[in-house]
């Protein structure tokens, strides 16, 4: 992007010199000056609705005849004072201006706006949760009058406690009308579900929602509020913020890796342990920003779960039994050192790379076979051709092209879904590919629609569009309209920049991963590899997916085959049995089985050994998201009767007489010294910061919110190998869809029946019951509607549903949620009956 010009000014004394369009707050923020405000956020457009940010500027005065300023006797400009104060926050810097915040006119207008808000302000602040990280308490404080000229009879008493969802509780007299929070979720995320009504002294915020604040970024709202009118329900009385402590942390839900901040400290009521509070952003512009979503910040509560497992339990005439860690190791060992080469090891996403790592150590030093548990594939060519180093979605504009096919971003990875729709309102050109609606259609500049099963083949006919004249197999007829699909494709090559988010909507490994390959092709006809802001990006069901595939693992076709095969099995982070039950007999009668979880899964169930391990608050490592960086992540609480997945392999190594590392910095320095994606990483680099902007903070929380800066690092990305891949032409999978039948094809959703989530009882309410989507006309073919109950046959097993009609699903289509218990990994015939 073109430089900007650079503008000179000075504010309070001090010189400035910022790009021109910089406006005066966030100028004087640069250079350490902080000037009040409540409803300007450094993220949003400014409003200038509060006019706390009251500032004296003064402007060179201009020679009319020679356009030159004009100037004093000793040589300066002469500067003209406006006769009234202006707001800062929508007033942007010009050559030579002079800003005073500091004298006596600005400081008097400070005054008299922080009375004004108080005139109806309730004085709560003994109680109020936001006391500590308040910006009305603190700028009161600071600029405020002592004493007050209003009687707490006549201010205006609304309700309190109100609930806007089960998540977000509003105190309404503690509003005082900035509007962040409806900007923010109207402007920035698209879900405009708070408004304000009535007008005066009786305005007030309400959500015209059903479910009441029916959007998935609603705590977000909590982060930016400048008093405590809004509130989560888990924090609510919980707990003030000078008790708080810091430690930072990794979002372990989805593949965007999320900056995290988890607060925590020692209660009496648990006996003097250190529990967890809250869960907060914390900032990385590269990565999240300085937000999350909903998922992120509540579904951490399944780490207090009752259920979480105790104490390791071995199989016993039939029953699983408690057993100490000494006796349960060594009988584990035993039996993975008899296996030797017959011993099978699966594992997810859900680990760190540490654990991963070890788990590879393990499997290899013994000579046995291991696999990733996913549905989807093409880790391998996101590890070749990936975004490159310093790429931002925050700076995609006018000259990118974004790719969006086979995926629902807003469900899958909703910060990146929020990121790329605020690509689009920069001007970024965003193709969605999708055989159904999805929320980021409307900010498409073209949609694709091709039938479930022609993903690939539908990426191949834009490579082969732009390569006419190239001696390229030729695609399978485009199965849409072919001018959008053109007009699609050479928007993609005249733009500099090109990211291509890929994702697995109805489709399995085979179809993926001829879908990456397609994608692939792309990039390479294009020229948009090797260079920032452009690659390949896999929207992963799970947070280190990316890591598993850089570190060696890679899925298997048939678990079934594997899990008859092998003598030893070992499955760490994962439940197979949960989402495909026809495995429970072939894991029931395999060999010696080993399970490493959280929770007594369906698949522990069925253990020989079950082994408890710590969620991501009790224990330290690294994660590599979806767009290859490398973030470590830190114990908020410290629980020793737990271990770490990494460490119980890791004395599973050495009692079978492996050397490993057993401490986490250690095995990443070796995953660094053997992976070469990895190479030159280390902990200390992870731990680097730079800079960022908007500058956030605690010590004031006017500004930007009360999330956290970043002082713990912003992680690094994977280095790409030199060698740029040629193009491959995939073989495209075969979709067995008889004419009048329904396709059923699954699809991921934010909120789940996963272990991770089902298990955090505040997010129950999100948790759509069994719900399965069809076109209205297939539902008035068949005499359904909206609503109605009905079974469905899939590939043997029974599922019963509510229907939810939905026009933006094509005919002959049934969308099913994955995790549901159904082995549901590609599109297939469905029988749909009455229940």
């Amino acid at each position: 992007m073109p430089a900007k010009n650079m503008v000179h000014l000075t504010i309070n004394g001090k010189p400035a010199t910022v790009p021109e369009g910089t406006l005066v707050v966030n100028a004087a923020k640069m250079i350490g000056i902080d000037i009040p405000v409540f409803c300007y956020h450094p993220k949003m457009e400014p409003v200038g609705m509060c006019r706390q940010c009251l500032v004296e500027i003064g402007r060179p005065v201009i020679d009319r005849a020679t356009g030159k300023p004009v100037l004093e006797d000793d040589g300066s400009p002469k500067i003209q004072f406006s006769g009234r104060l202006e707001i800062s926050c929508a007033t942007q810097v010009s050559e030579g201006m002079v800003v005073l915040s500091n004298s006596e006119k600005a400081v008097r207008g400070h005054k008299d706006i922080l009375e004004f808000l108080l005139t109806s302000h309730p004085l709560d602040c003994p109680v109020c949760d936001k006391g500590g990280e308040c910006p009305l308490q603190n700028l009161t404080m600071r600029h405020g009058p002592g004493t007050s000229r209003f009687l707490y009879d006549e201010k205006c008493h609304l309700s309190k406690k109100y609930p806007l969802g089960e998540l977000i509780i509003l105190d309404r007299e503690r509003c005082i009308q900035c509007g962040r929070c409806v900007r923010y979720l109207a402007n920035i995320v698209d879900e405009p579900v708070l408004c304000f009504q009535e007008r005066g002294r009786s305005l007030q915020i309400f959500t015209d929602s059903q479910p009441g604040f029916d959007s998935i970024f609603s705590g977000n709202t909590t982060d930016i509020c400048p008093v405590g009118a809004l509130t989560t329900v888990d924090f609510r009385f919980g707990a003030r913020p000078w008790e708080l402590c810091a430690t930072a942390s990794i979002c372990p839900h989805c593949p965007v890796g999320c900056n995290l901040a988890i607060n925590e400290r020692r209660e009496a009521r648990s006996d003097g342990d250190i529990v967890i509070k809250r869960i907060m952003p914390r900032q990385n512009e590269s990565v999240n920003e300085i937000w999350i979503c909903d998922k992120g910040r509540f579904a951490y509560h399944y780490a207090e779960s009752k259920e979480r497992l105790k104490q390791p339990l071995v199989r016993r005439e039939g029953e699983l039994v408690e057993i100490g860690w000494d006796e349960v190791l060594s009988y584990v060992a035993e039996n993975f050192k008899h296996a030797g080469k017959s011993l099978f090891t699966l594992t997810s996403g859900r680990l760190s790379n540490e654990d991963l790592f070890t788990l590879s150590e393990l499997n290899n030093g013994l000579g046995g076979k291991s696999a990733l548990y996913t549905h989807m594939a093409g880790g391998d060519l996101v590890a070749q051709l990936g975004v490159g180093k310093g790429t931002n979605l925050s700076d995609l504009g006018k000259e990118t092209a974004i790719l969006v096919v086979a995926c629902d971003l807003h469900q899958e990875a909703p910060i990146w879904w929020s990121r790329v729709k605020q690509a689009a309102d920069r001007g970024a050109h965003l193709v969605v590919a999708n055989p159904r609606r999805t929320r980021l259609d409307r900010y498409a500049s073209q949609v694709i629609r091709y039938p479930y099963g022609s993903e690939a083949a539908t990426i191949l006919a834009m490579v082969n569009a732009l390569s006419a004249k190239q001696n390229f197999p030729k695609a399978p007829k485009f199965q849409g309209d072919a001018g959008v699909l053109k007009s699609a494709a050479e928007a993609i090559y005249s733009a500099e920049n090109l990211i291509i988010f890929y994702g697995s909507e109805g489709l399995g490994l085979e179809g993926s991963q001829a879908l990456a390959q397609a994608c692939a092709n792309l990039l390479v006809v294009t020229n948009h590899v090797r260079k920032v802001n452009n690659g390949l990006v896999g929207v992963w069901s799970r947070a280190n997916d990316q890591g598993a595939w850089e570190i060696g693992f890679r899925p298997l076709p048939n678990l079934s085959e594997a899990f008859k095969q092998y003598e030893a099995i070992y499955i760490a982070g994962a439940d197979p049995v949960a989402d495909d039950p026809s495995l429970a007999e072939t894991l029931r009668n395999a060999g010696f089985v080993v399970v490493q979880d959280l929770f007594l899964t369906e698949t522990a169930r069925l253990a020989d050994v079950v082994l408890p391990v710590q969620p991501f608050t009790e224990r330290e490592g690294t994660y590599t998201n979806g767009e290859r960086r490398v973030q470590r992540f830190y114990p908020g609480v410290v629980r020793n009767e737990f271990w770490p997945d990494y460490a119980v392999t890791a004395a599973i190594c050495k009692l079978v007489g492996l050397n490993v590392e057993s401490a986490p910095l250690r095995i990443f320095s070796k995953l660094a010294a053997r992976v070469p994606a990895f190479k030159e990483l280390t902990y200390p680099l992870l731990a680097q910061v730079t800079e960022q902007w908007p500058i956030v903070g605690r010590e004031e929380v006017y500004y930007g919110g009360t999330l956290y800066a970043n002082h713990q690092g912003l992680g690094a990305q994977l280095a790409l190998p030199s060698q740029v891949p040629s193009l491959a032409w995939p073989a495209l999978p075969e979709v067995n869809h008889p004419e009048d039948t329904l396709l059923a094809v699954p699809v991921t959703i934010l909120y789940d029946h996963g272990q991770l989530v089902f298990r955090s009882t505040l997010l129950h309410q999100r948790i759509p019951q069994t719900l399965v989507r069809l076109n209205p006309a297939d539902a008035n073919r068949l005499g359904f509607s909206d609503g109605s109950r009905v079974k469905l046959q899939l590939n043997g097993s029974p599922l019963e549903a509510l229907l939810n009609l939905d026009d933006g699903v094509p005919e002959g289509i049934v969308v099913v949620p994955r995790s549901l218990g159904i082995p549901l990994y590609s599109p297939s015939v469905v029988e749909l009956q009455g229940a």
